[in-house]
């Protein structure tokens, strides 16, 4: 069965997610974390893209990206993931592939969804039950955006500096948020949407979606494929 087209579309945030192969460890020692937040703000740089959130965990990468241009999250994760296969191969000495295939990904409706998966972002490892406090994690992205440590890698978005009138506040309202878990009807609706390849947002989101790019973005149903044109949708994401 041939793997389904990439969901592409400009200036919308995505969620994106590169695992390890078989679930192998990616990142063997700090210099290896560090190299590739590096490396991934100088490509981030010259795709044109804007990190908002990301995490490093042992086996796998989440990122929270937006670009102006549909191609650039794809031209960023290929840059960036060959750059530190070829690292981690020289380093320790071996060979063939460390990712799981495919990077997988969903774009998000700002609006209802940007903030929730900035925050199922920044609480895997408290999930893994490698931390208590996202605080408490290195090599994620909560110390720039919940207590303003500096961060060049971080491009905050527009819905997060409306959070306050300066970064003191932004980052009090941004800490209150994680004063309770996400919902685990919501964490569920993250993973689907991101390993599915589906949008993250409303009907009417998933509708101007499909419009945009000629096919569905939501999970199919049982039965005869319907052609979706929703009227009066298909420019929500620009040209």
């Amino acid at each position: 069965m041939p793997r389904r087209a990439r969901l592409a579309l400009p200036g919308v945030p995505f969620h994106l997610i590169q695992r390890g192969n078989n679930r192998q460890a990616c990142f063997l020692a700090d210099e290896d974390y560090r190299f590739y937040l590096d490396w991934l703000a100088e490509h981030a740089g010259k795709t044109g893209c804007h990190v908002h959130a990301y995490v490093l965990m042992t086996n796998h990468v989440h990122l929270l990206v937006s670009a102006d241009r549909a191609e650039a999250p794809g031209a960023l994760m290929k840059a960036l993931g060959q750059r530190y296969v070829q690292y981690v191969n020289r380093v320790y000495r071996r060979s063939g592939t460390l990712w799981e295939g495919r990077f997988r990904s969903c774009p998000i409706e700002e609006e209802a969804y940007l903030l929730a998966c900035q925050r199922y972002i920044e609480l895997n490892p408290v999930r893994a039950e490698m931390v208590e406090h996202p605080a408490d994690y290195r090599w994620s992205s909560y110390r720039a955006n919940g207590q303003g440590e500096d961060n060049a890698l971080i491009r905050p978005h527009s819905l997060y500096e409306a959070l306050g009138l300066d970064a003191v506040t932004r980052q009090a309202a941004y800490r209150e948020l994680f004063r309770y878990a996400l919902e685990p009807g919501l964490i569920d609706q993250i993973r689907r949407a991101t390993n599915g390849n589906f949008a993250l947002g409303s009907e009417r989101f998933a509708a101007a979606a499909a419009a945009t790019l000629g096919r569905r973005v939501l999970p199919g149903k049982s039965g005869r494929p319907r052609k979706v044109v929703p009227p009066g949708s298909g420019d929500l994401f620009g040209d």
